[in-house]
């Protein structure tokens, strides 16, 4: 077994135009004063990271990495989230999600869909460049406006919308293994890439390809009333990655999982920080372990009623308390008596 390393914290939801959230150096040993020991780093953020320059300069990486370790953490991952979205987006969506591509593709969804592959394979050079074997990211979506069946789906939509998914990230994926990077897909609502159902498929049409991995965060399966400890099972030799990030769901007469078109306050369904939630992480952090889960356990904080930096602060202790450190022998091995293959035939009478 192994000890899962953390804490972690994803900047993306810090990250700002005021000090100490405008650079990397100053957001990191704001971390670490947190009591975090590694960042997550979300690379469509320049405040944070030249993602081109990280791509073509080791020597740029290496500086970058050891301004994080003079302040006391280390990159964790970096994270293509806004950009992986883009590398399939429904028409539907073409408007709110411009905002996520750079201004000369803006309104041009071809030129747009190519910047965010490009950007994707940047980052997972970068990565490489990093000593990083990880990256994390969301698939895109064609088949979410159809996710409900009504009016019925025509027959072969949604296996022409993830062959057409397979056949955008299959490249992505190749260039991974070039990098010997992992892509870890965050499995999430609004992505085709919701559950395990969806991943398996998307699975399938890469061939099972080795670098098609997920990004484990039980808070996504608790609002689609998902089985997370389950999915631990299940998916062990795919989770790569994992996000510490708690929910409820309070269903009542009124509304359930679709929330009325309520803001995060007043859904059913909410993102909570650490320990306000229903998620049982102390059940999660054993799967884990068990699991021989290697990497970071990373904070992301998302709350609609706390403010981000109590639940920074909060987060960090949340982790440290429930990270186990794996135990190297069996607790009655004080009763090992020592017996070898003769004595264990003699014992079975054989």
């Amino acid at each position: 077994m192994k000890t899962i390393k953390g804490p972690g914290l994803f900047l993306a939801q810090f990250a700002g135009d005021v000090a100490p959230f405008n650079s990397f150096a100053s957001i990191t040993k704001w971390a670490a004063d947190c009591g975090y020991k590694g960042v997550q780093v979300p690379t469509w953020d320049s405040r944070l990271i030249d993602l081109k320059k990280a791509a073509t300069s080791k020597t740029y990486c290496d500086e970058l990495a050891g301004i994080a370790s003079d302040n006391g953490v280390e990159i964790t991952e970096l994270s293509t989230h806004l950009q992986g979205q883009l590398v399939a987006t429904h028409p539907a969506y073409d408007e709110v999600f411009d905002g996520f591509a750079v201004p000369e593709v803006r309104g041009n969804p071809k030129a747009r869909q190519q910047w965010a592959v490009e950007q994707v394979k940047l980052a997972l050079t970068a990565s490489k460049n990093l000593g990083l074997d990880a990256m994390a990211s969301f698939s895109g979506a064609l088949a979410w406006p159809f996710v409900y069946p009504w009016p019925q789906r025509p027959a072969g939509l949604v296996e022409t919308a993830f062959d057409e998914l397979a056949k955008r990230w299959k490249p992505i994926l190749d260039h991974a293994e070039d990098c010997g990077v992992d892509i870890c897909y965050e499995i999430h609502p609004g992505e085709d890439l919701h559950d395990g159902i969806t991943f398996e498929m998307f699975l399938e049409r890469t061939g099972n390809h080795a670098r098609a991995n997920m990004l484990y965060d039980p808070s996504h399966y608790v609002l689609q009333c998902l089985d997370y400890l389950d999915n631990v099972d299940i998916y062990k030799d795919r989770i790569r990655m994992f996000h510490v990030k708690d929910a409820e769901f309070n269903p009542t007469g009124r509304q359930g999982v679709y929330g009325g078109y309520q803001g995060w306050v007043n859904r059913a369904g909410r993102f909570r920080s650490l320990g306000d939630g229903q998620v049982d992480f102390g059940a999660v952090f054993s799967k884990m372990a068990a699991n021989d889960f290697a990497g970071w356990a990373v904070v992301e904080w998302e709350c609609c009623l706390k403010h981000p930096e109590d639940g920074a602060r909060e987060g960090a202790e949340f982790v440290k308390h429930h990270i186990i450190r794996v135990t190297e022998k069996a607790f009655d091995d004080f009763a090992d008596s020592g017996t070898d293959e003769a004595a264990n035939r003699r014992l079975l009478g054989i």
